[in-house]
């Protein structure tokens, strides 16, 4: 997968479903408690739905309560790209792929030991592999 492909509207049509086009090209999110993740446990790799990046890993999964799929730490750090975001009236911090741009959801301050981290993932930006 090139790089120029990340850049091409046409290949994201053609690859996500229009929900996942919405939620991952076009900062979208879905409605709480609705998500294909949101309430799964299995054990596996959760990978960008647009590259196959490996970015959280079930072992840092946890219920937060709020309907989306909760990680406190990405599998490595390098795979999330960190984005200041103002929209709606609040500020907060968006996470996105590195690798191909997608948006993934935002990081919160208000997560569990070890990291004290939230990352709130949108399940459409997301495929988990099964272990």
């Amino acid at each position: 997968m090139s790089e120029s492909q990340f850049n091409d509207d046409s290949y994201w049509l053609e690859k996500l479903t229009p929900e996942q086009y919405r939620i991952c090209r076009q900062k979208g999110t879905e409605r709480p408690f609705t998500g294909e993740y949101w309430n799964e446990f299995s054990d596996g790799t959760y990978l960008c739905r647009g590259c196959a990046e490996p970015l959280f890993t079930s072992n840092t999964k946890f219920d937060a309560g709020c309907g989306w799929p909760s990680f406190y730490q990405p599998a490595n750090k390098e795979v999330i790209k960190e984005i200041l975001d103002t929209s709606h009236g609040m500020f907060r911090t968006e996470v996105v792929c590195r690798k191909c741009g997608s948006h993934l959801g935002h990081v919160f301050t208000d997560g569990p030991a070890p990291t004290g981290l939230r990352y709130c993932i949108n399940s459409a930006s997301i495929d988990l592999q099964k272990e």
